[in-house]
């Protein structure tokens, strides 16, 4: 079981190349088709940067020969959007539908003030409808799913995270599922799910240790990281839901902060 068409987002940002080294390395992994998308989009009243097509060019061409490198099958999107006012996030959560996983990375600081690009990760979260793997803008990573954290609550989100995982878990070589709950907060039907979702994933040929840990006063998203540090992982896998205030849709606090202040890979759900 593997994943068989996957797209990565080339961009400008620095660490675009390492970005690209890692969906390399899961697509010769899982013998997948890796697609390279590249997206110009056009913002109202905003004057045409004549570079614009340079660059797409030039990531192109390095895109092409890494993957000819690596001996990957490969395709190129060089999209030059011409609706004036359609987002980054609209273009490729169009394209992620046909998808089995897609490679994006962290917003970078300098993107913050963007509103193109500061929500991506989280738009395409909520709106591919595909597990969405996010890189950290620093770090190396020349692989993922080694060591990995499962971010276990019982419920929809959790349980579409891990089957989106499954590709992953199968090469693994340590797989931890960490449910995670308040102090004095005692659910038993969570606990028997927990350990349903286990001997599921063990059908699979899948092994998975099972923790609990309490917050206390650290928060999830902090556990997450600590636990994930403390293990030498390279992978948490956890599923995202959204909150809809007045009408809004937006990523829950967790994965809002873990998209903020990520150290590693994380491959999400929604």
């Amino acid at each position: 079981m593997n994943y068989r068409d996957i797209l990565v987002h080339i961009d400008c940002a620095e660490r675009c190349d390492s970005r690209l080294d890692l969906a390399i390395s899961i697509a010769r992994q899982h013998k997948a088709l890796l697609t390279g998308i590249s997206v110009i989009t056009h913002a109202y009243f905003a004057p045409i940067d004549e570079n614009e097509k340079q660059r797409q060019a030039a990531a192109e061409q390095l895109f092409r020969q890494k993957c000819a490198a690596a001996g990957i099958e490969n395709e190129w999107l060089g999209i030059d959007w011409p609706v004036v006012g359609t987002t980054t996030a609209e273009i490729l959560n169009a394209y992620s539908h046909a998808k089995d996983l897609i490679i994006i990375g962290q917003a970078e600081g300098k993107e913050k003030g963007v509103s193109d690009l500061s929500d991506l990760p989280e738009r395409l979260i909520l709106g591919s409808g595909r597990p969405v793997l996010v890189v950290p803008f620093t770090g190396e990573f020349k692989s993922v799913g080694e060591r990995v954290i499962l971010a276990w609550r019982s419920g929809r989100a959790s349980a579409r995270a891990v089957h989106d995982a499954i590709p992953l878990l199968l090469n693994a070589g340590q797989i931890n599922l960490l449910a995670i709950r308040p102090i004095g907060e005692k659910k038993p039907v969570e606990i028997v799910r927990q350990s349903d979702i286990c001997s599921h994933l063990e059908r699979y040929g899948i092994n998975v240790k099972e923790e609990n840990l309490v917050t206390g006063d650290i928060s999830i998203a902090n556990i997450l990281m600590n636990y994930a540090w403390e293990n030498g992982c390279d992978l948490i896998v956890m599923g995202a839901y959204s909150q809809n205030p007045r009408g809004t849709h937006n990523i829950g606090p967790v994965a809002e902060y873990l998209l903020e202040h990520m150290t590693l890979p994380i491959l999400f759900s929604h």
